[in-house]
């Protein structure tokens, strides 16, 4: 099957639907040798005369201060002004950034990190440990949307200038990829009353402006670690996605997004490069347990016998996706394949209808959030697919506010077709499965899985831990409290010369690797 493309969530969505993890190497003692440079790649393919890069942004970023956003438009920006104690690379592994290492006591509450000595802000100060303390504090701070992600730090000591040591009140097994999240960066103390507008980090990039709405642009830090091959980053601001395709064949940009529908423009062109990445996310329908009959794993199943994933997919995303029958993208080691579980059998879903009491059919409600067509779309067919085995869907298609608290919050509705995008932890993924969970919107309870997301929580041993989570995406895929319909591609097309541009698990962009090539 081809890939799906990467339907565009936007800033609010990442501040609730929380995802998925990759690998974890956090019960280590010591980090892997790798460093994060530049030093693979070969020098005299770079194409040394032309520094200077535009790139489309469909939504300008909230603001540029990391400890105050959660908009992933603003992190893919930061991502380059700042940096982290640790850094993450696209296949997920942790290496160095900040810290040229770390060690993890026997006990798994304390983790000290070694800095780097002679890292400089862009005020050309020199980073120390006092840094770094007081930007976790302020991460921790109330006034921080990711407070709560840290409250587990009961304990910030400052051994020596380049040596500091972050204690926690229990084991988090996970700790070290607390670290490498953008929103982890470490900033300048004296910069702090205007981070949003001017922000002073270590980065391999400075910003140079910004015009709200219309452009940013970042200038290269001479004195990073890392440095970026290029000189300057210009983010253009266009919402509108047909004014970017132009703009990149008229060469006035290098790097755009896409959706598949549009990427059949430069097939078969050499002038460009179509790159498609695995994401960090899954796409679903939820269904409410809470409702008498999908209380019943067997009107579940025929939900899922009764849908063409495969159909679905090509519909509405245009052929790219990767089917998947539980609540994992396949880009992460921890996946195991369930797509042959359950597979596309209408007759099936009546005997199971039939089966649970429903022969003379079921009326059930659709919920559809306003702003994403595509998912609007995705229940639209979805529906009529239920129609033919007998069950009435009444879809009602609200606004996103309405959504997050009457669908989201309150969890009243039957059914509602939305995505949730990526974290680097397995657990922030599938912990919404708990019984007790705030965000188990699903309603749904079994205690084997309540069982395993408790054990992951204190498991050191990779293999176990790795177990336990293809067990409980076995489980799902038998109970099916979705139908767990496909994981997105980010679909990129970049000008021919463009080289160094890669996807990561977490929503940021790497600008210090992108290059031109010679040609």
């Amino acid at each position: 099957m081809k890939k799906l493309a990467l339907f565009m969530f936007t800033a609010l969505l990442m501040l609730i639907l929380v995802a998925c993890g990759s690998n974890d190497d956090g019960d280590a003692p010591k980090n892997s040798d790798v460093d994060a440079s530049n030093d693979t790649v070969d020098e005299t393919e770079v194409n040394e005369a032309k520094k200077e890069l535009n790139m489309a942004l469909s939504v300008d970023p909230d603001g540029l201060d990391p400890h105050r956003t959660t908009a992933a438009s603003s992190f893919q920006i930061t991502n380059n002004i700042f940096d982290t104690l640790v850094k993450v690379t696209p296949e997920g592994k942790f290496i160095p950034g900040l810290a040229e290492s770390w060690e993890i006591s026997e006990d798994g509450l304390t983790i000290t990190f070694s800095l780097r000595k002679g890292v400089t802000f862009h005020n050309d100060r020199e980073m120390t440990a006092e840094d770094v303390k007081f930007s976790f504090e302020r991460l921790k701070n109330e006034e921080s949307p990711r407070s709560g992600d840290y409250a587990n730090i009961v304990e910030i000591n400052v051994l020596d200038d380049y040596t500091i040591e972050f204690v926690t009140e229990n084991l988090n097994v996970s700790l070290l990829s607390d670290f490498a999240y953008p929103w982890a960066a470490i900033v300048a103390e004296e910069a702090e009353a205007d981070l949003r507008n001017k922000p002073i980090g270590t980065g391999p990039f400075k910003l140079e402006e910004w015009i709200p709405q219309q452009q940013l642009v970042l200038t290269k830090n001479e004195n990073h670690y890392d440095p970026a091959f290029l000189d300057k980053v210009t983010f253009k601001i266009m919402p509108d996605a047909t004014s970017q395709v132009s703009a990149l064949q008229a060469g006035e940009l290098d790097i755009i997004s896409v959706t598949g529908d549009l990427v059949s423009q430069f097939e078969g062109n050499d002038s460009f490069t179509i790159i498609e990445n695995e994401t960090n996310a899954i796409q679903l329908m939820a269904m409410n347990l809470e409702n008498e009959a999908l209380a019943d794993v067997r009107v579940r199943q025929a939900i899922n016998y009764a849908v063409n994933k495969e159909a679905l997919i090509e519909t509405v995303w245009w052929g790219y996706g990767q089917e998947i029958g539980s609540h994992y993208p396949p880009m992460l080691k921890e996946y195991v394949d369930t797509t042959d579980v359950i597979r596309y059998d209408p007759e099936r879903a009546k005997e199971l209808l039939a089966d649970a009491g429903y022969a003379d059919g079921l009326e059930l409600d659709m919920y559809l959030p306003a702003p994403y067509q595509a998912y609007v779309d995705a229940g639209q067919i979805i529906a009529d697919e239920l129609q033919k085995v007998g069950i009435t869907i009444n879809i009602e298609i609200v606004e996103w506010g309405v959504w997050l608290e009457d669908i989201y919050t309150n969890r009243q509705y039957d059914l509602t077709v939305v995505g949730h995008t990526g974290r680097l932890d397995p657990y922030i993924l599938l912990a919404r499965y708990h019984t007790d969970s705030a965000e188990n919107y699903f309603n749904y309870s079994n205690d084997r899985v309540d069982e395993i997301l408790t054990l992951v929580t204190k498991e050191v041993d990779e293999e176990e831990r790795l177990a336990l989570y293809q067990e409980m995406q076995e489980i799902l895929a038998e109970e099916v409290p979705a139908l767990y319909i496909q994981s997105p591609i980010e679909l990129v097309v970049t000008a021919s010369d463009v080289a160094g541009y890669v996807s990561y698990p977490i929503d940021i962009y790497e600008m210090k690797d992108v290059y031109f090539i010679n040609k």
